[in-house]
């Protein structure tokens, strides 16, 4: 190619660079190993809302926002010593209108022929995100504050609760001993057995006001498999009683990070559930075996019992004093605890059933 092709081919080519250099969306800057502006694209101009000559004539620092005038030295250090060859920081600045703006930049060297190198500035406006993150900070913050007010409310609420109770029951039993002909009355009846209902709810307000998010320091690695046999020796003339067959078969090395007494517990309460709400027309059986997913340990529990209706009652299977069936004894405490349990060492639980065929349980505990 003759010379002065050569040099129109160089200049289309350059012309062609210098247009994607201005027309790039996000901010492009050459600057000095100084920190001076060397060459600014029209999005950087946008960004800040100063024109190039005003830009040339402004000392990068003395827009930016001063708690955040050091966030580059440790990493441009090593940049220069050619330890890393990029970085990425965070960094506030100051808009023209005065307005704070946050941008997140990516920087890189570049070496020209006279061999002085310079940086290339890439800006990422990410003020959005950033005021997003304050607002979801403040919500978690106000509703950590009302959490902790309830969990206070509900202990007073439950101490004062169980403080009555017990004196409404002392009171009956004083009756009682001074009343010989008392125990035969109706309405005494009545007042006993409600004093009885009264005693168990307070019990049971007093159990969910106990759980709260578990600290990671009070977990342990368990073992699966041997929690889920002493479980089923547990409950094993409840399982003779009603012809039941528990088959075992979670991996023997299956360690979950878990509060001891919570997962005997949770274990203890699905077993119960399934044998309690077995069906009559065939021999009930309960299925426990496990899988890995992710950073869970998923232990399964299904049985072939009466199944509950999803579409009626799959948003409520976990809400408190809730139940499905008909059973004397079912007062719809168990599930809302253990799920309150589940969720405090941070695992949850889900459900599948169908009625007249059974249910599966699936929970997820944090592997250990």
């Amino acid at each position: 190619m003759k010379a002065p092709q050569l040099q129109k081919s160089f200049e289309a080519s350059n012309d062609f660079l210098e247009r994607i250099f201005n027309n790039t969306y996000n901010g492009i800057a050459l600057v000095s190993l100084s920190g001076h502006w060397l060459k600014v694209n029209d999005s950087v101009c946008h960004l800040f809302g100063y024109s190039r000559s005003e830009l040339f004539n402004l000392d990068i620092d003395n827009i930016v926002f001063i708690e955040d005038l050091g966030v580059h030295e440790e990493k441009y250090e090593k940049l220069i010593l050619g330890e890393i060859d990029k970085y990425k920081v965070k960094q506030r600045y100051f808009h023209k209108d005065g307005s704070l703006i946050w941008v997140l930049i990516y920087v890189s060297l570049v070496y020209f022929k006279a061999g002085r190198p310079h940086m290339i500035w890439q800006f990422n406006d990410i003020t959005k995100q950033e005021k997003n993150k304050e607002k979801l900070r403040a919500m978690l913050s106000v509703a950590k504050e009302q959490n902790e007010r309830l969990t206070s409310f509900a202990r007073i609420v439950t101490h004062n609760l169980r403080s009555h109770s017990g004196n409404l029951s002392a009171i009956s039993g004083f009756l009682e001993d001074e009343l010989e002909d008392i125990k035969g009355n109706e309405n005494f009846k009545l007042l006993k057995n409600a004093i009885h209902s009264l005693e168990e709810t307070v019990a049971h307000l007093t159990e969910v006001a106990r759980i709260k998010k578990t600290d990671e320091t009070e977990m342990e690695s368990l073992n699966l498999y041997n929690y889920v046999q002493t479980a089923m020796y547990s409950i094993i003339a409840m399982a003779q009683n009603a012809g039941a067959i528990i088959y075992n078969e979670i991996d023997e090395a299956l360690e979950v990070k878990a509060v001891p007494a919570y997962l005997e517990s949770i274990i203890l309460n699905f077993l119960t559930n399934a044998i309690k709400y077995r069906s009559l027309e065939r021999t009930p059986i309960v299925e426990l075996s496990s899988y890995i997913l992710d950073n869970y340990a998923v232990l399964t529990i299904k049985d072939n019992g009466l199944g509950i209706d999803m579409e009626k009652f799959g948003n409520k299977i976990f809400q408190m004093y809730r139940t499905f069936h008909n059973n004397e004894d079912s007062i719809g405490i168990g599930l809302f605890i253990t799920k309150n349990h589940i969720e405090s060492m941070g695992g949850k639980v889900e459900v599948k059933s169908k009625v007249g065929e059974g249910t599966e349980f699936f929970i997820y505990f944090q592997k250990a």
